[in-house]
């Protein structure tokens, strides 16, 4: 009996050190919506070079048109805007339902952790923008999101890091694929986003 109450003991504690040191209220379901709006925004991405009369395959680097580099980044910034704000409402709801603070010591150390792969890449877009090389945006947002995922993964669910390893993948795989680059964008962003976030939702419901 006191062998039993040890061990319920010890796994209590550990639990307690668990929560004290990631924040695990990520929600599965905020992967989903910024799954959906990734397959979404690239669709339309595929319209917008079809209605130019632009052939992505063909792996081009160059776009003349400042408009469609314009149109690009709106369309990005959207498709970000929505997954930064879906998942602060459903790990919020999460929070609450748990009885967890969403913003603490740990909250700031992920969300640093994070974001240094996750800005040098911003910046690393920016300057393949500015030199026109269009093509490799795709595969490099892929690479420096996995990156993110994997550096984070040590304050938060530790299946992050599988994410962050697809992404890197894809990245990786497409830069030597230029034309398919969207394609995989698409891959990593949408459906990986879609199926990652439908696990966690049921193994952490």
């Amino acid at each position: 009996m006191e062998s039993k109450n040890y061990r319920e003991d010890l796994l209590h504690i550990r639990s307690m050190m668990e929560r004290s040191s990631r924040f695990i209220s990520l929600s599965g379901l905020s992967g989903v919506v910024a799954g959906l709006a990734a397959i979404l925004g690239a669709a339309y991405v595929f319209y917008v070079f079809k209605r130019e009369g632009l052939d992505y395959f063909d792996g081009e680097r160059r776009i003349s048109n400042t408009s469609i580099v314009n149109e690009l980044v709106i369309t990005g910034t959207i498709i970000l805007i929505i997954a930064v704000l879906s998942g602060y409402f459903f790990t919020a709801n999460k929070s609450r339902k748990k009885g967890l603070k969403i913003w603490d010591a740990t909250t700031k150390r992920l969300l640093f952790t994070f974001a240094i792969p996750l800005v040098t890449g911003g910046f690393v877009c920016l300057g393949l923008l500015y030199h026109h090389l269009f093509s490799l945006v795709a595969p490099a947002t892929l690479i420096f999101y996995g990156l993110a995922l994997v550096n984070a993964e040590r304050y938060t669910l530790t299946d992050v890091k599988y994410l962050g390893f697809c992404q890197i993948g894809l990245g990786l795989i497409s830069l030597f694929f230029l034309g398919w680059g969207l394609i995989a964008w698409t891959m990593g962003f949408g459906v990986l986003h879609i199926v990652y976030g439908l696990i966690m939702h049921k193994k952490y419901k």
